[in-house]
């Protein structure tokens, strides 16, 4: 039995009470005590997230752009300035989703980026990294001595500017999905992005290792309170976040799981998976098999779950449509149950959709939504 990995905030969750869980081969916390507490923190104030599992990759060479437009579905053309990022699934050729990771621009002239992407696909994707570098003028370093911490909330940019002030000018020009360099005000390894993985507001920050505790401790100061996995599952829930290996996976297209906006297929770019792709989508509209992703909301008590059935009995009943819930949790913010789901493309808001909610032939409406379920706190659906 392999040993969990820990990471540089392990002896901060200890001492700030966390339950300790094995999470993708990494010892991290569950909650500190209370899960429900950690999530209205997170939308009501801040929140901070232990995040360092997540791989850190840096990436340099004279073709490093060209290495990312023929290994990413999305095109990091895109990324015009110098810190701002760009979201994309990394696919197969048959058009599966290998990860899905975030990746920035890192200097002026192209040749450096840093990759974030997915502790549980850390294997496969180094793997996919290198196996498409061969030919390409590129070197990837994987930096394993980073830590990294989420700190979300519609108050997170507020108490990390108390905690730190001399950031503050940082922040306050820091936009949705830029990253900004703050070696000039901390010191080398020290970056912050203006991405999250909740729904609100906030930050991520990448730092070395050795000032983990110390950060750690500075921001608890201040205010900031301590959220374990339990909490970042149910704020992503809400959100209508993917999750990998369960929402998606190598089996799933993008046009499957919301991800076809990442998709950059307006010009002739050669990338891993797009034949399939083009191919797939086409299919899928011919034979009538397209399938795509939706909210779920139960508004009778019962909790959805991973793996259930959906049955959409309005349209033909000769022909009785079903999809599956990829990911269901209670939802803290709305006070009843919400899954995530994979159904037939055709499915809309007004058709009745139903599931065995027990595994006993007792079905029980549901109603379709929209994605997300919650943003910045509100409800986002009537």
């Amino acid at each position: 039995m392999t040993t969990p990995q820990r990471t540089p905030f392990y002896q901060s969750h200890l001492d700030a009470d966390g339950k300790m869980v094995d999470f993708s081969g990494w010892e991290l916390p569950i909650n500190y005590g209370s899960q429900i507490d950690e999530h209205e923190a997170v939308r009501t104030d801040a929140g901070m997230f232990d995040v360092s599992h997540m791989v850190v990759t840096d990436v340099v060479g004279a073709q490093a752009k060209a290495w990312l437009q023929k290994l990413l579905a999305n095109d990091v053309a895109k990324l015009k300035t110098v810190g701002k990022a760009l979201y994309s699934g990394m696919l197969n050729e048959q058009g599966g989703i290998i990860d899905d990771l975030i990746v920035y621009r890192m200097n002026e002239d192209e040749t450096d980026y840093r990759i974030v992407s997915n502790a549980a696909t850390r294997d496969k994707d180094l793997a996919q990294f290198n196996q498409v570098a061969k030919g390409f003028d590129v070197t990837i370093k994987e930096r394993p001595e980073l830590a990294m911490l989420a700190v979300q909330g519609p108050k997170a940019i507020e108490k990390l500017k108390q905690a730190k002030p001399h950031w503050s000018d940082s922040l306050d020009n820091l936009q949705p999905f830029v990253g900004a360099d703050l070696t000039e005000l901390e010191g080398a390894d020290w970056f912050v992005a203006r991405t999250g993985y909740t729904g609100e507001d906030g930050v991520e920050i990448i730092l070395h290792g050795d000032h983990a505790a110390e950060f750690f401790a500075l921001l608890k100061e201040h205010g900031v309170k301590p959220a374990g996995l339990g909490a970042r599952d149910t704020l992503r829930m809400e959100a209508g976040m993917n999750l990998y290996g369960h929402d998606m996976n190598e089996e799933t297209s993008p046009y499957e799981c919301g991800m076809a906006w990442t998709l950059a297929l307006k010009d002739n770019r050669d990338f891993i998976g797009r034949e399939a792709l083009v191919a797939k989508r086409k299919g899928t509209k011919d034979n009538g098999t397209a399938m795509k992703q939706v909210g779920l909301v139960l508004e009778e008590r019962g909790v959805l779950r991973e793996g259930m059935d959906v049955l959409i009995t309005s349209g033909d009943a000769t022909k009785p449509l079903t999809g599956i819930i990829t990911s269901g949790t209670f939802s803290p913010t709305l006070k009843h149950s919400i899954a995530i789901a994979r159904v037939p493309a055709d499915v809309t808001e007004a058709d009745s959709v139903q599931v065995d909610l027990r595994g006993k032939g007792k079905f029980v409406p549901l109603r379709v939504v929209k994605l997300p379920f919650v943003r910045n706190g509100q409800k986002q659906f009537d």
